[in-house]
């Protein structure tokens, strides 16, 4: 993230946020999130989780929602996400889920959050589904890692979370969680934090990214890259090569809708790719991430629907 880049998210994040903003984006509805997000039905989302299959791409499944205010509408997402895992079963689907830890109460009571999640994952844990505990801004970071590591020790081995590569913590998250072999999902970070708690320039980010990658490869960890950016993909592929790293013990994850043609020749050159998946109604918050990544994804979305007639 650069001095324009970094401005850029910044900005978009604060106008999005703003209220009058958001009534009349959502007023749009599915034409305006179309782009990166699979629909408003579980239905739509499976559908698009076998068209990926056949491609060689696997797929997590994400149930869009977080920051509810009631717990009454946690136990609606916790009984939202039983029927998701129900509808992977039945339809012999093998495919992994996300979720938010806000979405389920974190933000309200962290012990009827744990309970929420802890009932999904042992669902999954039927089917052998993994279920990945999202992270969310950094109020949520600590009690996040908490409750994952919390499940592992129960022997609920089928849950993990994700590590913010531009988080100054996340050295010692990641060393926490690989002493004790609970799986993570390395990204970058898309909310607004400030500089004491994370890098704010894109070299800083990188190389916080290579350095947590390199030390999941050491500790000879399954490792998930979740990035669309050519020179981590790039990085990766290389060290991997140098370091007899096989394609088997790591995997590449992107976005729906964003780099397609990319997912889609990394499943072809026998690289594991999963594509990430998010369905609901609930879908401005996560969109407006997506926005304040780059201008390029802006663009795309405008793009897209100059391309869609009116509805």
């Amino acid at each position: 993230m650069g001095i324009g880049s970094e401005w850029y998210r910044k900005t978009l994040l604060t106008i999005t946020g703003m209220a009058m903003v958001e009534k009349l984006s959502t007023s749009y509805g599915k034409r305006l999130a179309g782009r990166f997000i699979a629909g408003g039905e579980l239905s739509e989302a499976m559908d698009a989780t076998v068209r990926l299959q056949r491609q060689g791409i696997m797929a997590t499944l994400d149930h869009l929602g977080e920051g509810i205010r009631r717990l009454d509408e946690a136990e609606g997402y916790r009984d939202r996400y039983l029927e998701l895992l129900d509808g992977i079963s039945a339809r012999k689907l093998s495919c992994g889920v996300s979720l938010k830890p806000t979405q389920m109460g974190l933000a309200l009571d962290e012990a009827a959050c744990y309970e929420n999640i802890r009932e999904v994952v042992k669902r999954a844990r039927r089917s052998g589904t993994f279920v990945c505990i999202d992270m969310e801004n950094t109020p949520y970071t600590e009690a996040t890692i908490r409750m994952a590591r919390r499940l592992h020790k129960e022997g609920l081995t089928n849950a993990g979370t994700v590590l913010q590569a531009y988080l100054r913590r996340t050295g010692d998250d990641a060393s926490l969680l690989l002493g004790e072999k609970v799986t993570v999902r390395l990204v970058k970070g898309a909310y607004k934090e400030p500089a004491e708690a994370a890098f704010q320039k894109k070299a800083e980010v990188l190389e916080s990214f290579k350095r947590l990658i390199a030390q999941h490869f050491e500790h000879g960890a399954y490792t998930v890259i979740a990035s669309h950016d050519d020179e981590i993909i790039q990085w990766v592929k290389r060290y991997a090569e140098s370091h007899a790293i096989p394609k088997t013990a790591f995997e590449f994850q992107m976005l729906y809708g964003l780099r397609e043609k990319e997912q889609a020749r990394l499943a072809e050159d026998g690289y594991r790719i999963r594509c990430y998946i998010p369905y609901g109604s609930m879908w401005y918050p996560y969109f407006t991430r997506r926005l304040a990544e780059k201008p390029a994804n802006l663009l795309l979305v405008l793009r897209h629907m100059s391309l869609r007639p009116m509805k």
